[in-house]
């Protein structure tokens, strides 16, 4: 006799799941809903390696439920659409980004701010409102409802757009909200890896000049040649010589580093006014010196991906602007190696699973 999950998900796929905190991924067969009237199913093309997928491979922040198959940044076409779809048609390119659901009754909702929505439902390790368990996208296919679905424009690559529907939304947001996208503004952006890069070429974009916090001397070249930044800054306490010249220079700040890190020396670097946004999660609490904030009334915020309006303005104005992540594309039988390198920081700077071309089901 069938299990309720199975007569709820009758839909076969397949993908890689982690099985328990060691967060080694491995073949994984399981079911998907059917199309509801309101709901997109699509065919998964790629699926782009963010940071919080090792965290939540490895239960670190503690919320994370088995098996569990990674991935929330997805791009593919759509295979079929309910009777009540009204956005997209079959053969669409979309993408899904890092939540499913969201209550749509509460003011954050009302507001196009289902990311601080109580009850948003993340695209996987959650519960869905059937009580089942949520799938990511290192996986052959996705349904989701067409409100949490994104189009991507034509002249968006789709493995290009993948990393944009979290690392590009997640910096995106806070330069808008906190008003550091007015050109001549300056910028700093703290760490250079997925988000952090993706904060450089955005802020560009929006007419500030960029400096880039880090502390690898060694990212210089690549920050200002490659990704287009004005300066680079190191931050290590032993090179304060090069961070006091920069004291007091920069409008705002988007820290984007995941790792516990000094405040004091980023707080140094703002303007009266400014604005230090974190958008990396640290495990441990950080430790935020005070006085440095009174002498200059000086801000620390923090900013959470970003709506589902605000996430299609987003991949519209990177594809009107030619904004695209670097990636480095790899086949699905290489993402537990890749999730070694993401942990020294050896990619530049957002690995891509090419999960169309090598996501294959065993028989």
């Amino acid at each position: 006799m069938a299990s309720q999950a199975e007569s709820q998900h009758p839909r076969k796929a397949f993908g890689w799941a982690a099985r328990d905190s060691s967060g080694v991924l491995s073949p994984f067969n399981f079911s998907r809903r059917e199309t509801g009237e309101k709901d997109v199913t699509f065919k998964v093309l790629y699926c782009g390696i963010c940071h919080s997928d090792l965290h939540m491979l490895k239960n670190e922040w503690g919320n994370s439920i088995y098996p569990l198959v990674p991935g929330h940044e997805i791009a593919g076409v759509v295979t079929e659409v309910g009777s009540k779809v009204q956005k997209f048609k079959v053969g669409d390119k979309v993408g899904v980004g890092c939540m499913v659901g969201s209550c749509n009754s509460c003011q954050s909702c009302a507001d196009d701010l289902e990311n601080y929505c109580p009850k948003m439902i993340l695209t996987y390790a959650a519960k869905y409102v059937d009580g089942t368990i949520t799938y990511g996208g290192y996986s052959d296919t996705m349904v989701a409802d067409e409100h949490f679905v994104i189009r991507i424009p034509d002249g968006m690559p789709l493995d290009a757009a993948a990393p944009l529907l979290c690392a590009g939304i997640t910096v995106y947001s806070p330069l808008r909200y906190f008003e550091l996208d007015k050109p001549g503004l300056h910028v700093g952006v703290v760490g250079l890896g997925g988000l952090g890069h993706m904060a450089v070429k955005f802020a560009k974009a929006l007419g500030a000049k960029v400096t880039v916090i880090s502390t690898s001397p060694n990212k210089q070249k690549e920050a200002i040649e490659q990704l287009g930044a004005d300066s680079f800054v190191v931050s290590r306490e032993q090179d304060q010589m090069q961070v006091r010249a920069a004291m007091g220079s920069l409008d705002g700040i988007i820290d984007t580093v995941s790792a516990v890190h000094p405040l004091f020396p980023l707080i140094g670097l703002l303007k009266n006014h400014g604005k230090l946004v974190m958008v990396g999660a640290p495990e441990k609490p950080l430790e935020l010196p005070v006085f440095p904030l009174l002498m200059g009334r000086k801000i620390v915020g923090g900013s959470c991906i970003g709506g589902m309006k605000e996430t299609q303005e987003m991949i519209d104005f990177a594809a009107k602007h030619n904004v695209k992540p670097e990636i480095e594309v790899i086949p699905i039988d290489y993402v537990n190696t890749a999730m070694e390198r993401l942990l020294k920081a050896d990619v530049k700077y957002r690995f891509v699973i090419d999960i169309g071309n090598t996501l294959k089901a065993s028989s």
